[in-house]
């Protein structure tokens, strides 16, 4: 059964401002440890990798909060929920702390699709409660 579905759309020119303003303190906030090691490695070869890499992650987690209801509010924070790749590169969520433990509870199962192109990233979660 659905529990909930999430979208996000977001403008990478807005998170390039953020970056430029704040350095990597923006990516610091939003991303996991697993995440944010993967930034670094594309940014530090590509800055637009980079860059990219940071809006789809940010979408995909204003997506999954709004499909699991919470929005950015407690357990659901921006650390404790990353977007990793599995082995043949398909996004999959990974949750940590009080939210896995949340989201476990309630017998949730998520899967993420993520895009970018040029100036925007979008993200779609689809979150279903197991029988």
């Amino acid at each position: 059964m659905i529990y909930g579905i999430g979208t996000d759309l977001c403008d990478l020119r807005r998170v390039a401002a953020s970056v430029e303003r704040r350095g990597e303190r923006f990516a610091e906030k939003v991303l996991g440890p697993q995440e944010l090691a993967v930034f670094r490695a594309r940014a530090a070869k590509l800055p637009l990798r980079g860059l990219r890499y940071l809006g789809t992650r940010f979408s995909a987690k204003e997506a999954f909060s709004k499909a699991i209801g919470l929005g950015m509010r407690w357990p659901m924070t921006w650390r404790h929920c990353e977007i990793v790749n599995a082995p043949g590169g398909k996004p999959e969520i990974a949750l940590h702390g009080e939210l896995a433990q949340w989201f476990a509870e309630r017998r949730l199962l998520a899967h993420v699709s993520l895009t970018d192109e040029s100036d925007h990233a979008a993200a779609f979660v689809v979150v279903e409660q197991l029988p």
